[in-house]
């Protein structure tokens, strides 16, 4: 085996794409800002403890796992950002206000997610902390779906759904083997799987469970829910949060799934996944996790509602539009009188110069040269190719 060769799932990112990316990077975040998000970058290693503490346990199976020379501690490389900002939330800032933060950073993972995907995302994430409200799950949503459009991501569609709902089906079911198995039912919509997981239930859960199967579609659903689910509290307020956020949400489709129990150990609410027309898998998912930083203070002090979303620019990259190369200005190499603060004074214009060396004949991948620095009397000038 050639010794250059890369891991499975792991790939050089090569010029063009990283050009796209990065610019996709800088877009995502001023759109984050213009929300009043605030840039946090936790570090990409922490003790594993740490990492895998309250909802990052979950995560164990994929995070890579090394010793720390320095202390002979286990170390993690962290697989997903969301527990460490819940922990900067809680344990280093610990405000009582609203507190907005987003980041954008690699997350390594042992196996890739799924089919194709890299096992080194480069995680994009917003989350707003200390507020319990369905306001903030819109504002979530709405910000999601602008940073999208600002990639130039087009043909949108939302898919809806909350946790509540298959939660108070569940609420006396403690025996997490068998919720286990109902979730997995729910998820393949294979009813005759989900019967047989909920064969000792009461009749009334088990009707409803098997309503859930069908639930899906557009806003009629939420109608049909409403005479099939039992009228359970958690289940109406689920119903009417989830019609109060499509009547806001606009210029996108919005469907709903309310069978959708991916992350049932993790979320508290609202969840949803945003899909672009041609881009297969979900560019986007999110949704409430309340209580994620309680883990890590005093539960009085720390159990603060939560909603966020995230996605990964390596995969977001290949739905987004393609970028025109950057117009570029070519130059000559030499020590002609001028020409080197010519160059500098375009530079700190924000022109792109490429200065030809002698005898260089190279490709450009990134750059078109639409114009060229030639002399000009005693003066450099810029002319049109």
């Amino acid at each position: 085996m050639s010794a250059w060769l890369l891991p499975d799932h792991i790939a050089d990112v090569l010029p063009s794409e990283a050009r796209h990316i990065e610019e996709l990077r800088r877009a995502l975040l001023d759109t984050a800002r213009g929300y009043g998000y605030e840039l946090v970058i936790p570090p990409l290693i922490e003790h594993l403890e740490s990492l895998l503490t309250g909802t990052g346990e979950a995560l164990g199976l994929q995070t890579f796992k090394l010793v720390d020379q320095l202390s002979g501690r286990t170390l993690g490389l962290r697989a997903d950002t969301t527990p460490q900002v819940a922990r900067i939330d809680a344990h280093l800032l610990g405000r009582g206000a609203v507190t907005r933060l987003c980041y954008c950073g690699p997350v390594l993972h042992t196996r890739p997610e799924r089919p194709h995907a890299t096992r080194e995302p480069l995680q994009f994430g917003a989350e707003i902390y200390g507020y319990a409200g369905r306001e903030a799950d819109l504002e979530v949503l709405r910000l999601a779906l602008d940073c999208l459009r600002a990639a130039s991501v087009q043909g949108l569609n939302v898919d809806l759904a909350d946790a509540r709902i298959v939660r108070a089906l569940l609420a006396d079911v403690s025996d997490e083997a068998q919720r286990a198995d109902i979730h997995r039912a729910l998820a393949s919509k294979d009813a005759s799987a989900l019967a047989e997981a909920s064969a000792a239930l009461p009749l009334a859960v088990r009707q409803g469970l098997q309503s859930l199967v069908q639930l899906y579609g557009d806003a009629g659903v939420l109608d049909e829910a409403e005479k099939a689910l039992q009228p359970l509290p958690d289940v109406r307020a689920a119903l009417s949060d989830l019609k109060w956020l499509a009547e806001r949400l606009e210029g996108v489709r919005i469907g709903f799934d309310l069978a959708d129990a991916r992350g049932w150990g993790y979320y508290s609410g609202m969840r949803f996944s945003v899909y672009a027309a041609g881009a297969g898998d979900a560019l986007l998912r999110g949704g409430r996790y309340d209580g994620v930083g309680a883990v890590f203070g005093h539960k009085r002090d720390r159990d603060r509602p939560a909603v966020g979303f995230s996605l990964d620019l390596k995969q977001l990259v290949r739905a987004a539009a393609p970028q025109p190369l950057r117009a570029a200005i070519r130059a000559p190499w030499g020590d002609a009188p001028g020409l080197s603060a010519a160059v500098a004074a375009l530079r700190r214009e924000g022109e792109t110069v490429l200065r030809v060396l002698p005898g260089e004949d190279g490709e450009l991948d990134e750059f078109h040269c639409d114009r060229e620095l030639v002399p000009h009397g005693e003066r450099w000038a810029v002319v049109a190719l």
